[in-house]
């Protein structure tokens, strides 16, 4: 996507989960003299409210936030280079998220550039961080981080992806602001193949 020669012109593919693992599925029972059952049943399908076992809605607030989750959201984003996504190069997996529900909630991400002189590790970083700000309650802090051994430069690339007034004048910059949209244009597509 942005030049013409790639770092790696030949990566490896892998394949990748589908959907998430962490969708549900639930049986519910459903008495056909129950009518709020079958109204809870509509309000469900209808407006997305989630139930507890015992049938009764559940807060959205009390629904935690899991790594399952942040990788359904950053699986599909492309690479810059490449025509593939994110997790289909391995640079994202389930196991590199972790997510914190503490006092102050946090969600660190880390990823494996396809090879250790990457050029693009700090735009997949830029990329990764924004889909997150941008899909994330604001309460969760967002770490992003080069996988420990990864990449030759890796200090450098996370003291940038984590330093909020070099990501701001970053995405001032109306080319790489286009190049990280053209990067997050498939990441709507969350576990479902091109």
């Amino acid at each position: 996507m942005t030049s013409a020669t790639p770092d790696n012109a030949n990566p490896t593919i892998h394949s990748t989960g589908g959907a998430s693992a962490s969708r549900r599925t639930r049986l519910i029972n459903l008495d056909l003299a129950d009518a709020d059952a079958w109204d809870r049943l509509e309000d469900e399908l209808v407006y997305g409210s989630e139930w507890d076992s015992a049938g009764s809605e559940s807060s959205a607030d009390e629904e935690q936030i899991d790594s399952e989750e942040i990788f359904d959201l950053i699986r599909s984003i492309s690479d810059p280079e490449h025509p593939l996504t994110l997790e289909q190069l391995a640079v994202v997996s389930s196991e590199q998220i972790t997510v914190n529900h503490g006092k102050r909630p946090s969600v660190l991400v880390e990823f494996t550039p396809t090879i250790p002189h990457c050029s693009m590790a700090t735009l997949i970083g830029l990329s990764l961080r924004v889909r997150l700000l941008r899909s994330l309650p604001e309460r969760f802090k967002v770490d992003i981080k080069v996988k420990e051994g990864t990449h030759q430069s890796e200090n450098a690339v996370n003291k940038q992806l984590n330093d909020k007034e070099r990501v701001a004048a970053a995405l001032e910059n109306n080319h790489l602001l286009s190049v990280v949209q053209q990067c997050l244009s498939t990441a709507d597509q969350r576990g479902r193949t091109a």
